[in-house]
């Protein structure tokens, strides 16, 4: 019993020193808080939450005109611009947007994306793995919408490589056509900014 009520009587003894020391005038001055730190902790639950390849909800666009002035788009403001032959690529780190014109003659369609598109593009992508394919509108129109995932190209600096959420939208007006496909890291977030990016798409000419 003696050592069970040792403790409590030396907290009754510190609660009674506590009430004492507020009793005494107000020199010793009001009593201070104890710090803490809700905003900094949530904060950064938040950021830990966000998977890598997320864009910020307060993302600023900027508008892309293609050099033949045939159509434009807007991409996220500050990504990278590269050109491989008449592909343009918007990129920040393993998200990417990329536009590539069809030569020659194309209307798009569903059947034609199953049998000729996505066996090229299995045959161009590392662990390509199929998704859907569909129709969706857009305000420039009718767009055949191709879905898979597969491996990024290996980063710069590690080397590494991510798997890809990919979306390959296929436009089309009067024979001429653009894809727009849209890649992140696989779980990303990003349903938004992509809406903002092929809401975006308007022909030119």
């Amino acid at each position: 019993m003696t050592g069970r009520s040792t403790p409590l009587m030396a907290f009754a003894g510190g609660a009674a020193v506590v009430v004492i020391l507020s009793g005494c005038g107000t020199a010793a001055g009001p009593p201070v808080a104890p710090a803490t730190q809700p905003a900094a902790s949530s904060t950064s639950q938040a950021a830990e939450s966000n998977p890598p390849g997320d864009i910020p909800d307060n993302q600023a666009f900027v508008v892309y005109t293609a050099t033949d002035h045939s159509y434009s788009v807007k991409y996220p403001e500050g990504w990278a611009r590269t050109t491989a032959g008449r592909d343009v690529v918007f990129s920040d780190k393993f998200n990417t947007i990329t536009l590539t014109p069809h030569d020659g003659f194309y209307e798009p369609t569903e059947a034609y994306a199953r049998t000729v598109e996505v066996p090229q593009i299995a045959l161009s992508t590392t662990g390509f793995t199929p998704g859907r394919i569909s129709t969706v509108q857009r305000p420039a129109g009718q767009v055949v919408l191709i879905t898979y995932q597969g491996d990024s190209a290996p980063s710069p600096v590690t080397g590494k490589s991510v798997k890809q959420d990919v979306a390959r939208y296929e436009f089309s007006r009067s024979g001429r056509g653009v894809a727009v496909t849209l890649a992140a890291p696989a779980g990303s977030d990003n349903v938004d900014p992509w809406r903002t990016v092929t809401d975006s798409f308007t022909w030119l000419q």
